[in-house]
Parts: C-alpha cells; structure tokens; sequence
C-alpha cells in the first residue's frame, strides 16, 4: 500500500481568526493541533507533501479544510505519523476521545464524525497522543 492514514501535528504562533470555506471563520487559539486525513488515492503519502507545501507558502490552492489552516502564517507542520491503513475516522476518534478540545465539522465533511481536528497545549502529550492512536486502532483493525 503506497498509502493510508496521516495525522499532520501542526504548531500555531499565535491566535486568530481564519477563514474556513464554507464553515466561515473560526479562532483558533495559539498551540498545538492535530489533523487526521487519508491518503488512499494513487498518489499516496505524497499528499503530506502537499500540505507541507501549502504550508510553506508554495501552495495556494485551498481545496480541504485544512488547507485554509496550513495556509496560514502562523501555521506550520511539525510532525507526521502515518500507518498504512485505512483508519482514518477511527483515529480521528480516538484523539477526540482525550484531546483537549476538537474544531467542531473540521475536516470530516465526507463522514460521521464530529471533527478531524483537534487541539492541545502540550506538543508531546499530542505527539504521544497521535502516536498512541495510530497504533492502538491499527492492533484493533489488523
């Protein structure tokens, strides 16, 4: 598989409002955050590529919502832990279940799940979080 599921830890500077398509604008304070998308297309993993080039201002093209967070300057991608799976929602879950917060909507307008995006003042007990959550669903999916 040349691909699966990604969760992206992103760091924000500072606070602020941004616009996010047609969800509008939402404040998303300074801290730390993590994303959770699929890459199951032929192109794989290559699409963390992409956010990482949106993220660095070589990408103006805003076709998810994360795409609008990443575009933003006070935004920018500090970590990736991917697993060859098909598992997605159930990580994304999983972060909601202990994160700190959750951008209600965010990132999860093809499925059931409240949110893909969540938040927490802490960078290792996200990145610990994120890496638990992988490997915890993929032993319960495999």
């Amino acid at each position: 598989m040349t691909g699966g599921t990604y969760t992206l830890v992103l760091e924000r500077a500072s606070d602020g409002p941004i616009e996010v398509g047609a969800l509008g604008d939402i404040d998303f304070p300074a801290g730390w955050y993590a994303y959770t998308g699929s890459a199951l297309g032929s192109g794989g993993f290559s699409r963390v590529e992409r956010h990482r080039a949106v993220a660095s201002g070589e990408n103006g093209a805003r076709h998810w919502h994360v795409d609008y967070l990443l575009g933003d300057d006070a935004t920018s991608v500090e970590t990736v832990v991917t697993t060859a799976a098909d598992v997605e929602c159930a990580v994304a879950q999983h972060l909601a279940d202990s994160a700190d917060r959750t951008v209600p909507d965010f990132g999860c307008s093809d499925c059931a799940c409240d949110s893909h995006l969540v938040g927490c003042d802490d960078s290792e007990e996200l990145v610990t979080a994120v890496e638990r959550a992988h490997d915890v669903v993929t032993s319960e999916s495999g």
